[in-house]
């Protein structure tokens, strides 16, 4: 057998680090998961305000911005039986509708905004009927309520024939069908 002749060297696998750069390498780990935190609580708080934003707007009805009060829709000669006057929903908020109620025929204004939440309808000619586009409800050429959740039919604004001969809309006064208004004579005009 042989001896051994002496002690065996062992060799590290790697110089272990000066005390100083141990400390200098955990700051800058820590630096930058601090600064990684930061970014990513930033990040969390513009998301969640912005969604906040959007269930927000979500909830906000889509109404006409207003314009005066009275406004003429030209004359009773350019509305036949079952038209419906679009071009006046964006700017005054009214729908100008030639039909029939109770076995009348009328010329009368109508509210765009759905009696609902207060979203703005609007007219789907293929259907004929005024739809609302945030909850689904539907009325008739009329404003009577035929689906979904609005309780009542749509509002009447109060029109008259003026003394030129136009059509003259007020929405200052309203009239409401199930309160037994739209019999009123100032919320049509009988052609």
């Amino acid at each position: 057998m042989k001896a051994s002749a002496g002690p065996t060297e062992v060799r590290p696998f790697s110089k272990a680090p000066a005390p100083g750069a141990d400390r200098l390498r955990r700051g800058i780990v820590a630096l930058l998961g601090g600064w990684a935190f930061g970014v990513g609580m930033a990040a969390l708080a513009a998301a969640s305000g912005l969604w906040a934003a959007l269930c927000a707007r979500f909830l906000w009805p889509n109404t006409a911005a207003e314009t005066g009060q009275r406004f003429k829709v030209g004359t009773p000669g350019e509305y036949p039986l079952g038209k419906v006057q679009t071009r006046y929903g964006q700017q005054h908020g009214v729908w100008v509708v030639h039909g029939t109620y109770r076995g009348r025929r009328q010329i009368f204004a109508l509210s765009t905004i759905c009696t609902h939440l207060g979203c703005m309808t609007t007219w789907q000619e293929g259907q004929r009927r005024f739809k609302c586009p945030c909850h689904g409800s539907g009325f008739s050429p009329e404003g009577l309520n035929l689906e979904g959740p609005a309780p009542r039919p749509l509002e009447r604004y109060a029109i008259r024939l003026a003394e030129d001969g136009q059509l003259e809309v007020d929405k200052s006064r309203r009239f409401r069908e199930e309160l037994g208004q739209w019999t009123d004579p100032a919320s049509f005009v009988e052609v």
